[in-house]
């Protein structure tokens, strides 16, 4: 048996050896004179019992005892205390900290003492026993049977322990109660077999769409819940309970039969809607009705004025999908001039959305596009027409005029832009080198290999690259050294404001470095005779800007510029 004494007294620790060697059993010694080389030992062996004096130097042995079980009762050992004390009151603290046996040194013979090692583990055993059987008896309390989420219980404490906390910072927490749409129909059709598999699938596919720290609940039937906490706005809601509808998307297939699986989503605000836990709890059920009731598969927030923002970006979003095949895009071309002739040598492809019969800006609608990856659709769209509508004017009207299109972060993903710019440039027959990609900061911060590769590619092909809204974001100088950048257009910001002496110099600065890379530079934002006149004392290439045209629309540009 292998024993771990801790004792600061040599002769205490040689009595208690001799002791034991008179018996028939076995024993193997290690042996430390303070608690924290027990610790030590403790840590690199694995020992039957710990023999533990009370009184020691520095740290008493009682500190050892409860380091020890404050850690885990699974990976601790058999404790018997040892003192030359005889106050009663000493034998109950060390047992009420977790020793199994409490012994005076004085009456320790070898009879004795191993009786008290043998039944040290004997009780440690059941204790760890009694500790195994609660820790289950807890899981089955705090837990759904089915599913291993939290179960109603422990969610409405965590919900009420997040509620107390949520005064301490200033970050939102949202409550997200939603269940499945139709599901009474699979139970009744399939059996509660098939339903309750589909409980199982479902609550795993959620679970693994979510990020780690949110609690997950089914709080019974086919209805759960998330406590999302830490959000920084409410956007961030809507982005993971979208992401929820969207993991539901795909069917489900149980005993071979394929089922379609959606849900109804409610989401109460802390400290918006309420500061009550229970209320909270409430709140979210009436908003998950209320999506119910709008149609089902759709997410509801309780507050009046987020629940109007949420729909009118939801309507925005569904109206956007297949906008493309309906013919409701069109694009408007800002003219670019050239400083030193301040002739037109191309134009700027901006979208607009004729959408029930009004015209709808890129603000309005572009940020919504992107976040639902819809955006490629459409990005796809503008470059076509873009491309065929360049190639037309440069072949009627004998020009060579370039067109630079936009291309936002979300387009680098898709994985065959590169070929699809290719191929559309070869079909419309136009110069790779007429056709220039603008890209803000946001898409160069991209830093991924794939995001790289396209740009790369891109230039590769001919087209042109060109960094746009120069001049306001954090890294633009390291993005001219990093990527086959050939031009360079400074935000409309700073040449609205280049009659302030500190901008002027920025600009000034800024435009003799590109200068001196030998980068095209594009000013953006004349809209007076000073801007302009700064331009052309600057050697600016190419400007843009309301004092000479806003964008306009096609009849607009043949009639006027062509």
């Amino acid at each position: 048996m292998n024993i771990l004494i801790v004792d600061d007294d040599i002769v205490d620790r040689e009595h208690i050896k001799r002791t034991l060697h008179k018996t028939s059993t076995n024993w193997l010694f290690t042996e430390t004179e303070s608690v924290d080389e027990g610790l030590i030992a403790f840590a690199k062996n694995d020992f039957d019992v710990i023999l533990l004096d009370y009184r020691m130097p520095k740290r008493d042995g009682i500190e050892l005892l409860l380091e020890l079980r404050n850690s885990s009762l699974e990976k601790s050992v058999a404790i018997v205390m040892l003192s030359n004390s005889e106050q009663p009151e000493l034998a109950l603290e060390c047992i009420k900290a977790g020793a199994q046996d409490f012994l005076l040194k004085s009456e320790v013979n070898s009879s004795r003492l191993e009786r008290a090692i043998l039944q040290s583990q004997a009780r440690f055993d059941l204790e760890q026993k009694l500790y195994i059987s609660y820790q289950k008896a807890k899981t089955l309390a705090e837990h759904d049977s089915l599913t291993g989420l939290a179960n109603r219980y422990s969610f409405e404490e965590a919900l009420r322990l997040s509620v107390s906390q949520k005064p301490r910072d200033k970050s939102i927490l949202a409550l997200a109660v939603f269940d499945l749409d139709n599901f009474k129909f699979i139970n009744d059709s399939h059996g509660h077999d098939v339903g309750d598999e589909l409980l199982k699938q479902v609550s795993n596919r959620i679970y693994h769409c979510l990020r780690e720290n949110e609690l997950f609940a089914r709080l019974g039937g086919d209805e759960f819940a998330i406590i999302l906490n830490n959000l920084h706005s409410i956007d961030n809601a809507t982005r993971i309970t979208k992401r929820i509808l969207n993991c539901l998307e795909d069917v489900f297939i149980i005993a071979e039969i394929e089922i379609k699986m959606s849900a109804s989503i409610g989401i109460a605000v802390y400290p918006d809607n309420s500061i009550i836990a229970n209320e909270l709890l409430k709140y979210a059920d009436i908003a998950m009705y209320r999506a119910k009731k709008l149609g089902r598969n759709q997410i509801c927030f309780f507050e009046e004025q987020m629940q109007a923002q949420f729909l009118k970006r939801y309507q925005i979003e569904a109206n956007l999908v297949g906008a493309a095949e309906r013919n409701e895009f069109v694009l408007h071309y800002q003219p670019i001039f050239e400083t030193a002739t301040t002739e037109v040598i191309g134009f700027e492809a901006l979208i607009r959305w004729n959408f029930q019969g009004e015209l709808h800006f890129p603000d309005n609608f572009i940020g919504i596009a992107e976040s639902s990856h819809i955006i490629i659709d459409i990005g796809r769209w503008v470059i076509e027409e873009a491309i065929s509508k360049i190639a037309h004017w440069n072949i009627n009207h004998g020009k060579t005029l370039s067109v630079s299109i936009n291309l936002s972060v979300t387009q680098l993903s898709d994985k065959s832009l590169v070929s699809f710019i290719e191929s559309t440039i070869e079909k419309y027959q136009l110069e790779p080198k007429l056709v220039e990609l603008e890209l803000t900061e946001t898409a160069l911060l991209e830093n991924s290999e794939h995001a790289i590769g396209v740009i790369e590619s891109l230039s590769n092909l001919g087209c042109h690259i060109a960094l746009d809204d120069f001049g306001t974001g954090f890294s633009s100088v390291s993005h001219l050294q990093n990527f086959p950048i050939n031009t360079v257009k400074i935000d409309k910001s700073l040449m609205l404001a280049s009659n302030e002496a500190k901008t002027l110099a920025l600009i000034e600065g800024l435009s003799a470095m590109l200068h001196s890379l030998g980068l095209n530079i594009v000013a953006e934002g004349i809209e007076d005779k000073d801007s302009f006149a700064l331009c052309q004392q600057l050697n600016i290439q190419r400007m843009q800007g309301y004092f000479f045209s806003k964008p306009v629309d096609v009849n607009t540009v043949e009639k006027t510029f062509l």
